[in-house]
């Protein structure tokens, strides 16, 4: 099991130690010398497959402090197992005692198990007994005062807890919430991440924090922790729980997949092409470049913050695990070890969809060749609004959709571009979008949802019916969901160039939050970045050195990011037009935007929030480009007048792509800027942003 960070140094430790033992957590330091960073400590999120999410917790005696003898293993038939360090001497047990004894009532019905771990020697018997009483504790409740146990966890502070499933897998450790830490003390949690883990765990959904610190007294160990005794790797013990948590989500029974590790026959058949593929870092598909120190695992001494929430890429134990197991045999191991085996009820990965909609008719996809766009829509007879807090495409036939972007249309609203973002979506890769409790997307009364949809032909003819599943929010979110599209139609890539660089950006109006980030391009596409602009220079928000057409990620960050007004955000595509990329049609053309994959896009898309309430909540915008800016050069009423068709005194970009065929910028980013209540038509006051 990987260990966890250190926080600080041993001169800091032993300060915090002693003012969180003097004040009961309450710090106050006047022109300290550590920062607030330092001195007011909380939980941070972790990655998980780094902190040893997924493992299996070998079994373990002990007896309690009544005499009690039993094992972890005697738990094997409740819904889940709580393991909760604690203690009555540290400030922050003391704190965090009465939360977990209610937690452990609220969860007792559901059946799930408590285990209370007291890792000091120095405490009495009958002080601990006392406890139990005061606290009404139902659970076992045990001095490890030789550390046995918190050894085998590899506690690191007394305030941890663990959550395991009845196949003893650990499934998320950490703090039990963000009340209390180092420094500070709050009047109520803003998250409950041990509630949310048993909530997930119950009702089989995944969408819970797998892993933080736990700010507490740290735990100290005589001798060497590291000494414990190797445990033989076997499928069912290890491999399984990494393939699990790595792997099972498309390679399943259903899944986008070429083939099934749901069994120890499928994975030993396959055993040599999983090594290989992980080896060269093809599988499991991940493609940013570390971030910092918090998403690097070079070490493993310490366990990084999370900066990506998805971050799907093996920790370098996971991969040495994977190795050691295949160079050694490959060895089944005992059935009884076994985790317990992923469920996707009715084949949806975000659960039991509140509302599923389809194709009326199955479309047609021919044998050979390619195929322009469908445009498919679908009336979803909504009587009134719907927040959206999951959405999930499934597409009929995967082995012929390359993708699916889905866009709400309402009355008035204008026709759907790629450049707009998507509301739903289906790429190589990814075919999911949830959203924490106080997010949503909305679905207005009435709309119609329209699919725009990439099919490749594979050689036979056949059909496809694409649905979309939505879980509705229970309530109206504090934030809504939206996408924006980072383009530059015009690019033009020479033949032959290995290195074509191409560049978009966009200003950031008013203050915003960031949630992920999604590169798109073609099979030229090489490379990819997001940098944020402002006063003090650039800062890199995604690096993608290798992008691959053919896994299209959704980047999603741990913790929303601040955007200000004033700021821009920069996206750069690279692209490969040379005879050395294997994947390139033709790199004696001259290659420019275009739809089907033989031609390119460059389109970095970025999700985002705004408050619902918020006066200013139309987002991201658009720069004016150098096309918007020709444009000043002429009359202004003389040109409205050109491209005003009709003489409606309305302009909409049908208008403006008969007047201007061969310009599409002027259809797409320099409309977008001027069209101010994205109603789809530009009126004489909207132009006349172009000569402000």
């Amino acid at each position: 099991m990987s260990t966890l960070s250190r926080h600080a140094g041993v001169l800091f430790r032993a300060a915090a130690l002693v003012a969180c033992l003097v004040t009961g957590g309450g710090i106050t330091i006047a022109n300290n010398s550590f920062g607030d960073q330092e001195i007011r400590r909380g939980p941070k999120q972790l990655r998980g497959n780094l902190a040893g999410v997924g493992q299996l917790i070998p079994d373990f005696e002990y007896e309690d402090v009544f005499g009690q003898v039993g094992k972890l293993s005697d738990h094997k038939k409740s819904h889940g197992v709580v393991i909760a360090m604690t203690g009555t001497g540290c400030p922050l047990c003391k704190k965090y005692a009465p939360t977990l004894a209610q937690i452990e009532r609220d969860y007792r019905e559901s059946g799930v198990a408590f285990v209370f771990i007291n890792p000091n020697e120095s405490e009495e018997l009958d002080e601990l007994r006392e406890e139990v009483e005061r606290l009404k504790l139902g659970g076992c409740y045990v001095r490890d005062g030789k550390k046995k146990i918190a050894r085998v966890l590899d506690v690191k502070t007394t305030t941890e807890v663990f959550v395991l499933d009845r196949s003893r897998t650990l499934v998320y450790r950490g703090a039990v919430d963000d009340q209390y830490g180092i420094g500070y003390a709050l009047d109520s949690p803003r998250i409950n991440y041990l509630r949310d883990a048993l909530d997930g765990l119950l009702n089989e959904n995944e969408s819970f924090v797998r892993a933080t610190s736990s700010p507490g007294c740290e735990m100290f160990y005589e001798g060497d922790p590291a000494n414990q005794p190797e445990q033989v790797i076997t499928y069912h013990n290890q491999v399984s729980r990494l393939l699990n948590a790595h792997c099972v989500e498309c390679h399943r029974s259903g899944g986008i997949g070429p083939m099934p590790f749901e069994s120890y026959e499928q994975v030993k058949d396959y055993a040599g092409m999983i090594r290989d593929v992980v080896k060269r870092q093809v599988m499991p598909p991940w493609f940013a470049k570390p971030h910092s120190r918090n998403d690097a695992d070079a070490s493993e001494k310490s366990v990084p913050i999370a900066h990506w929430s998805n971050n799907r890429s093996l920790a370098n134990h996971e991969r040495q695990t994977l190795y050691d197991w295949i160079d050694t045999g490959a060895a089944e191991g005992d059935p009884a070890d076994s985790p317990l085996p992923r469920n996707f009820p009715g084949g949806w990965l975000i659960g039991e969809p509140d509302a599923v909609f389809e194709f009326e008719e199955p479309v047609p996809i021919k044998a050979n060749g390619t195929m322009p766009y469908k445009y498919i829509n679908v009336d979803t007879n909504l009587d009134e609004d719907k927040w959206v807090q999951a959405i999930e495409v499934r597409p009929g036939k995967l082995d012929a959709v390359h993708h699916v972007i889905v866009s709400v249309r309402s009355d008035g609203q204008r026709e759907f571009d790629e450049r707009d973002g998507f509301w739903g979506v289906y790429v190589p890769g990814n075919s999911t979008l949830a959203y924490p409790d106080g997010m949503a997307k909305l679905l207005p009364r009435g709309a119609q949802l329209r699919f725009q949809m990439h099919y490749t032909p594979n050689g036979t003819a056949t059909e496809d019916s694409t649905r979309i599943g939505l879980v509705f929010a229970d309530e109206p979110p504090k934030y809504e969901v939206k996408v924006h599209g980072i383009a530059n139609p015009r690019i033009r890539i020479p033949p032959g160039a290995s290195n074509h660089s191409e560049v978009a950006s966009i200003e950031i109006p008013s203050d915003v939050q960031v949630l992920s980030f999604l590169p798109h391009m073609h099979l030229r596409g090489k490379a990819a970045r997001y940098e944020l602009i402002n006063r003090d220079g650039s800062e890199i928000l995604l690096d993608i050195p290798r992008y691959d057409f053919n896994w299209q990620l959704v980047y999603q960050l741990a913790k929303p990011l601040t955007l200000r007004k004033g700021e821009s955000i920069k996206f750069t595509g690279w692209f490969d037009n040379s005879e050395d990329n294997p994947a390139n049609p033709d790199p004696t053309r001259t290659v420019r935007w275009g739809q089907q994959t033989e031609d390119e896009m460059h389109i970095g898309y970025v999700e985002y929030i705004v408050p619902v309430d918020s006066p200013a909540k139309s987002g991201l915008k658009k720069q004016p480009g150098p096309i918007a800016r020709g444009i000043r050069s002429f009359g202004g009423r003389l040109l409205f007048n050109r491209l005003d068709i009709n003489r409606d005194g309305l302009i909409t970009r049908e208008e403006v792509r008969k007047m201007l065929p061969n310009n599409s910028r002027a259809s797409g980013q320099a409309f977008d800027h001027l069209d101010g209540n994205n109603d789809g038509k530009i009126d004489r006051d909207e132009f006349a942003r172009l000569q402000s």
